[in-house]
């Protein structure tokens, strides 16, 4: 039987790309969102297009008390569930508004952390199950611009890396995806280097391709791997006096 993936944030740009691209695969796809209603249309054209069965499913992130309910209503438990919850936020109104850094922090680390924690109980209980995070090239190293964003990358990033530790041996296996500058809505009007910029649909490739070989830690574009080995390797009186 083929498996079924989980989108929690279903309605972003990354979350709709890995719904078509499993989809494609044969795969049958549940999109998770909030006011998931108005994701009819996108439902309705993966299904067609497809020829899978795809669902909707409302899911606040932030939302800790009903997350437990929500994990518990698949039955089966989703065989791969993907986290493409994340907000970039401002660094300016983080620095600014402890309530926006606040909602930076739990969109990007605490929300989907809960969320797969929950799942991963499910997953080892069954004894298999694919869990993949969509984390950030931002956590490698605090800089200047987002470190906010970058510190609640950082945060999923390393938790991603225990819960792999944890469940090596149980049958349930742990991706973390670090795409790089991506062009959707979130990052519009943004001046980005197109060698440095991966699409939604590349990464989502990326996922399929790292489900299907086991991977661990994925970076979209490889680029990004050699330059955030240099950036984490500026001595820090050198690097204090970089604007990164």
């Amino acid at each position: 039987m083929t498996d079924t993936v989980l989108i929690l944030g279903g309605r972003s740009d990354i979350g709709l790309a890995v719904a078509h691209r499993f989809a494609a695969d044969g795969h049958p796809v549940a999109l998770a969102a909030r006011d998931a209603a108005s994701l009819e249309e996108a439902r309705a054209d993966i299904a067609l297009r497809h020829g899978v069965a795809a669902t909707l499913h409302d899911y606040d992130a932030l939302d800790t008390h009903a997350l437990r309910g929500f994990v518990e209503s698949f039955d089966p438990v989703p065989g791969i569930v993907v986290s493409a919850v994340g907000a970039m936020g401002e660094q300016a109104a983080s620095e600014a508004d402890p309530e926006a850094a606040a909602l930076v922090m739990r969109t990007n680390y605490e929300a989907p952390a809960q969320a797969l924690e929950l799942f991963a109980a499910r997953m080892v209980a069954r004894g298999q199950g694919t869990l993949v995070g969509i984390s950030s090239v931002a956590g490698d190293r605090g800089r200047a611009s987002n470190y906010v964003y970058g510190s609640a990358k950082a945060g999923f990033t390393a938790y991603l890396s225990g819960l792999r530790n944890r469940l090596s041996r149980t049958g349930v296996q742990v991706i973390t995806v670090k795409p790089g500058f991506v062009a959707t809505r979130m990052t519009e009007g943004m001046d980005l280097s197109p060698a440095l910029t991966a699409s939604p649909e590349a990464v989502a490739d990326a996922i399929a391709r790292a489900v299907g070989r086991g991977q661990g830690v994925v970076y979209v574009k490889r680029v990004w791997w050699a330059v955030m080995g240099i950036i984490r390797a500026i001595p820090e009186p050198i690097f204090k006096r970089t604007r990164l």
